[in-house]
């Protein structure tokens, strides 16, 4: 979903560097899975990508949200973190969410069922 030269630039990669795309593109893919399942809503790159009823026209997918800014950036954030931090465990080092990231980015978007 996220176009790979944006994520080279966040991650200042040389843009005719194809060395890494693949770890990039699957870390991509997993950026926006997590975003997906934080704020239960799918995820779509423009408008006209969301489903809509072959009948009536109308969006099929009542959770839909197409990709902006806010949610590009926390998607950023987290393949940058992830492309850094190539392992599950860091020793040795003292770590701190940084403020106003990832949930912050992604908190407004949040879809909360009701029953």
């Amino acid at each position: 979903m996220l176009e790979l030269d944006i994520i080279k630039l966040h991650l200042r990669v040389e843009l005719d560097d194809a060395e890494e795309d693949a770890l990039l593109e699957t870390y991509a893919t997993a950026a926006q899975r997590y975003v997906e399942n934080q704020i239960g809503r799918n995820l779509y790159a423009t408008a006209g990508e969301i489903p809509k009823d072959s009948v009536t026209g109308e969006p099929t997918d009542d959770h839909a949200l197409v990709l902006d800014d806010d949610i590009t950036a926390a998607m950023l954030l987290l393949i940058g973190h992830w492309y850094v931090n190539r392992e599950s465990v860091v020793v040795g080092s003292i770590t701190a969410e940084v403020p106003m990231a990832v949930d912050a980015l992604i908190c407004p978007y949040r879809h909360f069922y009701f029953d």
